[in-house]
């Protein structure tokens, strides 16, 4: 499956660049191991796409509402921290 989202530009360069190889997003679709993500670059203050894209392949996913280990008020309190390994 394919799923198109947009992307800011300092995101999107960051994923360009290779600082970035992941993705934070609302879990309001679903994505599996697989699938192509191709973001967009979103110009904000255009209010218009760049033109410019990028494929990558998922190649894990994780969603939040899955994990039961958090307790919920810290969540609240502190929220999460996504880190990018090497």
């Amino acid at each position: 499956m394919r799923i198109d989202k947009k992307t800011w530009p300092e995101m999107f360069q960051k994923v360009i660049d290779g600082d970035k190889n992941f993705d934070l997003r609302i879990a309001d679709f679903n994505a599996s191991v697989g699938d192509i993500l191709v973001l967009r670059e979103w110009d904000p203050q255009s209010n218009n796409y760049t033109g410019r894209l990028i494929e990558k392949t998922i190649t894990f996913v994780l969603k939040t509402t899955d994990l039961k280990f958090f307790d919920p008020a810290n969540t609240a309190k502190y929220g999460y921290i996504v880190m990018s390994l090497n």
